[in-house]
C-alpha cells in the first residue's frame, strides 16, 4: 500500500470519527440540555452546538466525500462497488438529513435566547422544532452506522 493511500485512509478515518462523535456529542448535549426545560440553560448549550457544527461537521461533511472519492481512485475502486456504492447512497441521506437539522439548530437556539432574555419558559414551538431535530438525527445516526460496517466489512453486494 503507497504511503499516500495510507495518510489519506488515516485523514478519511479520522476526519469520520470527527463528524460522527461531533454529531453524538452535540446532539446529547442538546438533548439533554433541553429536557431541564431551563431556557438559560438551552440558550447557553444551544450556542455552542451551533459553533460544534459549523467548525467539525461542516468541515467534515465537505471533507469525507472527496477524500473518500480519491482515496477510491487511488485504489482502484469504481464507486459502483457495492459496498461503496450504498455508503455513498447512506451519506447522501444523512448529509440531507443534516441540512435542516443545522437550520433547526440555529432556531432552537434563537428560541431559547430570546425565552432567556425574556425571562420566560420555553415555548411549544421550542418543542416541535426540537422532535423534527431529533426526527432527522435517527436516519442520520443509522446511516453513519450503516456506513462504518459497510466501510469496515466491505461485504459482497448486490449493486
Amino acid at each position: 500500500m503507497s504511503m499516500e493511500i495510507i495518510i489519506v485512509k488515516t485523514l478519511h478515518i479520522l476526519s469520520s470519527t470527527l463528524l460522527f462523535g461531533t454529531g453524538i456529542g452535540t446532539a446529547f448535549y442538546l438533548l439533554v440540555s433541553s429536557w431541564s426545560r431551563d431556557a438559560h440553560v438551552v440558550a447557553s448549550v444551544a450556542r455552542y452546538v451551533v459553533i460544534a457544527d459549523w467548525i467539525f461537521t461542516a468541515t467534515t461533511i465537505v471533507f469525507q466525500p472527496l477524500s473518500g472519492i480519491y482515496l477510491a481512485r487511488l485504489m482502484g475502486l469504481s464507486l459502483l462497488t457495492p459496498w461503496l456504492y450504498w455508503s455513498i447512497v447512506l451519506y447522501l441521506i444523512a448529509a440531507l438529513c443534516w441540512l435542516p437539522v443545522v437550520w433547526l439548530q440555529i432556531r432552537l437556539r434563537d428560541i431559547a435566547i430570546d425565552a432567556a432574555a425574556r425571562g420566560v419558559e420555553l415555548p411549544r414551538s421550542y418543542a416541535s422544532h426540537l422532535g423534527c431535530w431529533a426526527a432527522l438525527g435517527v436516519p442520520a445516526l443509522f446511516s453513519f452506522l450503516a456506513i462504518f460496517y459497510l466501510m469496515v466489512a466491505k461485504p459482497a453486494l448486490q449493486g
